[in-house]
């Protein structure tokens, strides 16, 4: 009897492959660079002596000569391919965004000022706004990249699969999912789970970093590498980031220690890399005690 196999997630797949810290696409087949540039030119091609071509007559191309051969002016070539666009981040619309980030007093107000920002398009394509979950007063902030599709659903940042395992590892190191506060630099789901774009970034950009204030954690993990980067800035992936504290600096100057860590949707299909997560996660109840006894 055949065995029934589950369709391939593609975008589970693709956001397994950018938690993971891929972020180029590679052709099918292998290609050996080192055997292309050891590969010696082909030599242009030189006529017979006596003029004759070794094949066909020469053609005309416009002298009304057969004979004459087309000068290398006449030849044709190939365009060269345009330059890629940059993403350039519309500037206006980052500058409402933090002038209604930096007025809002409160992560209430805060909330009723991201739901009534209309400069991020992901606003009008997803179900519901994610704005945090937990305990805002808690010492221990996560937060993520954007919602999923059961984030998006209930309104709520990591419910899905990814967030019980969230759960579970906080619960590891003698936490509750209620005593700490999670959320994410994306307050709304990009369109099929996709990456957000640069531009969505930072146009929610200024909220995120005014949560952060407005909590005042004395710890902050980032859950992935996109997370991280938005946090610290670093410009290296996941892999190598992990483990490693860095700082946050809000707008008012404070700075706070950063874990970077790897996403739990990465661990549920790597769960070989949760010993990694583990070592991360230890680190950070090390720094809290450090912390709350020095203060």
């Amino acid at each position: 009897m055949a065995s029934e196999q589950e369709p391939m997630d593609m975008e589970g797949l693709i956001r397994f492959y950018a938690e993971a810290g891929v972020d180029s696409p590679l052709s099918d087949e292998p290609v050996d660079r080192f055997a292309e540039g050891a590969r010696p030119k082909a030599a242009p091609q030189q006529p017979r002596a006596g003029g004759q071509e070794a094949a066909a007559p020469r053609q005309s191309f416009g002298t009304g000569n057969p004979s004459v051969s087309p000068s290398p002016a006449q030849t044709p070539r190939t365009a060269a391919p345009a330059p890629a666009r940059t993403v350039v981040p519309d500037e206006a619309q980052v500058a409402i965004a933090r002038e209604a980030a930096s007025t809002a007093n409160s992560l209430e107000e805060l909330r009723e000022r991201l739901a009534a920002f209309d400069g991020c398009n992901l606003k009008f394509t997803a179900k519901n706004m994610c704005f945090s979950d937990g305990d805002p007063a808690s010492d221990l902030m996560f937060i993520g990249e954007a919602p999923g599709r059961d984030e998006d659903m209930e309104g709520l940042p990591f419910v899905g699969r990814s967030g019980q395992l969230l759960n579970r590892m906080i619960a590891a190191i003698g936490l509750e999912r209620q005593n700490v506060y999670i959320a994410n630099t994306i307050p709304w789901r990009p369109p099929g789970n996709r990456t957000p774009t640069p531009l969505e970034t930072e146009l929610c950009r200024p909220f995120i970093e005014r949560q952060i204030e407005l909590a005042d954690p004395k710890v902050l993990v980032a859950l992935g590498g996109p997370a991280a980067k938005a946090l610290t800035g670093a410009p290296e992936g996941i892999l190598r980031l992990r483990g490693n504290w860095k700082t946050h600096t809000t707008p008012s100057g404070k700075v706070i220690p950063v874990m970077p860590t790897l996403h739990p949707a990465y661990l549920l299909r790597s769960p070989a890399q949760k010993r990694f997560a583990w070592r991360d996660f230890l680190g950070v109840k090390m720094k809290l005690r450090e912390l709350t006894s020095a203060g």
